[in-house]
């Protein structure tokens, strides 16, 4: 029988095989002596068939299968032999006799492999006499021609890119999936299990080393010859022998690699302890000559057989794997474990790299009681930094100074520091104990502790310095680094606390396309992505970076959460959204308690202050305050860190109308002003703001610290300050100024002229009506409640059903709004609305502080 392949299906040819046919279909009575060769299920007897059924319609007699010696064979018959590669010596011999005499027409196919001498003979004398023809793989194109002759499949290019990846090519398998592909469906994930099914028969005809061979290369690893020969027991020239008998199958590809579909026939069909051996053995193999032994143990895992697998080879899968997927790394050191190995700190160091710090705590606490001493060292720090995550500093300093390296050494310096202890400042810089190499994780962890203890005790810049150095020591290999607090994150911190917001925005970026500390920092480093947003007035794009922090369902350690909340509340604050302030108010106390005040997170305490304040409940962060201003005072009230507090302060008493207490913040400013052009920046608009709030406004003063906060990357604080001196001043020219300078920092154009200051007379009366204050020309206490209903995003019909007006009614307030504050749009109302409502919730807008005594 030659119809043993593909016969059964319409022809797809390459350029070889349709020149073939063609010129036989042109002429079949002429010349023909042709040598075919492809592996197995490559279209050799669907060719063959072709052939012959084009002889038999032309009148031609066809013969097919090799002849016996001495069996005659008639000139004018074409003869056919599929499969000569099975033919003994003899019928070879025989078959190269026709050929030579050059009168008998004759196709001879055959795989290329075992190639015994007759047979390469006879290879040698078609090619030579006629013509050798070579069947290769289907392209992409002729895929998609075989599988347009299926109409209940379509012209779907999905298909066509499905079969292709799955099968190679390989025209006997485009068939068989193509026949299973049938029924209609969605765009395939896996081949149906029919089809694998029919690979059965293939396999179980293979000799039994072929089918371990086939084991070996489905694991998805290169494997060199001699370590098959090794798994095998075969010799070099040996196995090569084998690799070419099943790429004459069409079973392995020509880059030593088995198609999905044959893999997952291979993985499928055979035994499973067959499998489970030749994989173990593999991994053992392997690890002895110190390969990867992570992708085997993958293969093992998806078989089920993971149990199997001796545990030295899942804790070496383990450290491979612990960079990139430390999770994973964490459950086969679990595994490791189970399976006789010692549990180590590698397992600790794992869960905590993943973010799991309950199984890192866990496994390190048991580690520091039984374990051997370099195991305990390294539990001791997995547990420091896992405590330092969840604000239990103290205790973090106390097993990083106990461990001993020189990084656990850094690391108790910056915890030190972070919770008010002032004395670590004065601790010399650690070296390296005799023995522990400098590595960039040491070296990084020395800078760190260099730049916080600058921060405290120095310069800015040098504090900033030294941090971006840690960063960037740290992003080569950063992924596996244990870390209390990334370099980047501090960095980050102090760029924010000194103005220098593009230099924390590409230092956090480094770090997370690096993915330094892994998923342990991952999200801290984009919970203060979203603070800069925040801070720059972006609050769309800093409420996305927040919510994509939350996106995996896992909880927030402590700290992240004290930032989440805070992030929520100063996003709703900015947004005027004081339903935001209040359904999350509850949340950021409870985050507040979690985790104890120190350094690193003065910046989320001050942010919830105002919160707190806008919403008449500071008393209850008082004491968290207290302890806020106790911790600056053991440190000696630092520049750098008590800068934001005191602003946050302002902000704060100002908003519970205490102006004693922001005249103590503008005081404490205005003495740190000459620490940095940031604390000069903030303590000019500080100074500025309360001088508004008593109805003194310096148009040009004004101006100036609000393009001051501005530049320094406050660019909410800027816009507001020149909006809210806007609606105090009755110079009207003053008002117009300040109301495009605000427009301007908001990122809007700068008035309704296209950017172009009103003319005298133009615009300027019905806006000084709207900003004279709500005791003369201002807002009505009805536009005030309109407009507060339309910043929370209500229609005019809910809003005329809420106040008991018609809906036209409503209209007719916010065009008044409009008209009288001169904007030239809807989203620039809104804006100033924003600014305007907030500063009524005050008590601000139309009480003027008193006056300054002098100082």
């Amino acid at each position: 029988m030659i119809m043993n392949d593909v016969a059964e299906s319409r022809l797809v040819l390459g350029k070889g095989p349709k020149a073939l046919l063609d010129t036989v279909s042109e002429d079949p009575t002429g010349p023909l002596t042709v040598g075919l060769v492809g592996p197995g299920g490559h279209g050799k007897s669907a060719l063959l068939a072709e052939l012959a059924r084009v002889h038999q319609h032309a009148g031609i007699p066809v013969r097919t299968g090799a002849p016996e010696p001495g069996d005659p064979v008639a000139p004018d018959a074409l003869l056919l032999v599929d499969d000569a590669h099975l033919l003994d010596d003899a019928r070879l011999g025989e078959l190269l006799r026709l050929v030579s005499t050059r009168r008998h027409r004759v196709v001879v196919a055959h795989r290329p492999w075992p190639r015994s001498a007759a047979l390469m003979e006879l290879a040698d004398t078609l090619r030579r006499d006629g013509q050798a023809v070579l069947l290769t793989p289907f392209t992409r194109e002729q895929t998609a021609a075989y599988l347009d002759a299926a109409p209940e499949l379509g012209r779907r290019s999905d298909l066509v890119d499905f079969v292709q990846a799955q099968t190679g090519g390989v025209p006997r398998d485009v068939e068989r999936l193509a026949r299973g592909l049938r029924v209609p469906h969605g765009s395939p994930v896996e081949p149906p299990r029919s089809v694998v099914l029919e690979f059965g028969p293939d396999l179980e005809v293979l000799p039994s080393d072929v089918r371990r061979l086939m084991l070996a290369v489905a694991a998805g690893v290169p494997l060199p010859v001699s370590m098959l020969g090794a798994l095998l027991g075969r010799e070099p020239e040996a196995v090569d022998e084998l690799i070419a008998l099943t790429r004459a199958a069409g079973l392995l590809g020509a880059d030593g690699r088995l198609a999905p579909i044959v893999r997952r026939a291979v993985t499928t069909l055979s035994p499973a302890n067959d499998r489970a051996a030749v994989w173990r053995r593999l991994t053992e193999l392997q690890l002895a000559r110190g390969g990867a032994v992570l992708p085997l143990v993958r293969s093992l895992l998806a078989a089920g057989v993971l149990g199997d697998c001796p545990a030295p080879t899942l804790a070496a899968a383990a450290e491979e794997a612990l960079a990139e997927e430390p999770a994973f790394a964490a459950e086969l050191f679990a595994a490791a474990t189970a399976a006789g190995l010692p549990a180590s700190a590698r397992q600790a160091l794992a869960a905590a790299l993943a973010g799991n710090l309950d199984d890192a705590l866990r496994v390190a606490d048991r580690l520091l009681m039984t374990a051997a001493p370099i195991d305990r060292t390294e539990a001791a720090m997995v547990a420091a930094t896992a405590l330092a995550h969840r604000g239990h500093v103290g205790r973090s300093v106390e097993l990083y100074r106990w461990s001993g390296t020189a990084s656990s050494v850094a690391f108790a310096t910056v915890g030190g520091l972070a919770s008010g202890d002032l004395t670590a400042a004065a601790e010399p810089a650690a070296g390296e104990p005799a023995g522990e190499p400098p590595t960039l994780h040491a070296s990084a962890a020395r800078l760190m502790a260099d730049g916080v203890r600058e921060s405290v005790t120095g310069p800015p810049t040098a504090a900033l310095s030294a941090l971006v150095q840690a960063a960037a020591l740290l992003e080569p290999a950063g992924r596996a680094a244990l870390l209390p607090d990334s370099p980047a994150a501090l960095a980050a911190l102090t760029a924010v606390h000194c103005g220098e917001l593009e230099i924390a925005e590409r230092v956090l970026h480094r770090a997370l396309v690096a993915g330094v500390g892994g998923p342990l920092m991952a999200r801290r480093h984009r919970l203060l992505q979203a603070w800069i947003l925040m801070v720059r007035g972006q609050t769309h794009a800093a409420a996305e970076h927040l919510a994509a922090v939350t996106v995996d369902g896992r909880p927030l350690e402590s700290r992240d959460l004290l930032f989440a909340a805070a992030l929520r509340m100063g996003i709703g604050r900015r947004n005027s959204d004081l339903g935001a302030l209040k359904r999350g108010w509850g949340q950021a106390l409870e985050a507040v308690v979690r985790h104890p005040v120190d350094l690193f997170t003065l910046l989320p305490l001050g942010e919830l202050a105002i919160a707190g304040a806008r919403l008449g409940d500071l008393a209850r962060l008082d004491p968290y305050l207290r302890e806020g201003r106790s911790l600056l005072g053991r440190l000696g009230e630092p520049a750098l860190w008590s800068v934001p507090l005191h602003w946050s302060g302002l902000h704060a008493a100002i908003l519970t109308d205490e102006p004693s207490v922001a005249d103590e913040h503008v005081a404490a400013l205005l003495a740190a002003a000459g620490h940095s052009r940031y604390a000069a920046v903030v303590a000019a608009a500080a100074e500025s703001w309360v001088e508004v709030l008593r109805g003194v406004v310096d148009p040009v003063r004004v101006e100036a610290a609000a393009r001051g906060l501005h530049d320094t990357g406050l660019c909410w604080d800027g816009a507001r300050l020149a909006g809210q001196a806007a609606i105090r001043t009755s110079d009207r020219r003053a008002m117009t100024t300040l109301l495009e300078c605000a427009r301007v920092l908001q990122g809007r154009p700068a008035g309704a002229n296209g950017g172009q200051r009103p003319p005298a007379g133009e615009g300027a009366p019905q806006v000084a009506d709207a900003i004279a204050g709500p005791a003369q020309q201002g807002l009505s206490d009805r536009e005030y409640e309109v407009a507060e209903l339309v910043l929370a995003g209500l229609t005019y019909r809910e809003i005329g059903d809420r106040l008991f007006i018609s809906a036209k009614t409503v209209e007719h307030h916010v065009a008044r709004m409009r008209n009288r504050l001169n904007c030239a749009n809807r989203a620039e109302l809104l804006a100033l609305l924003r600014t305007v409502v907030a500063d009524r919730a005050s008590n601000a807008a139309g009480q003027p502080w008193p006056r300054r005594s002098a100082r």
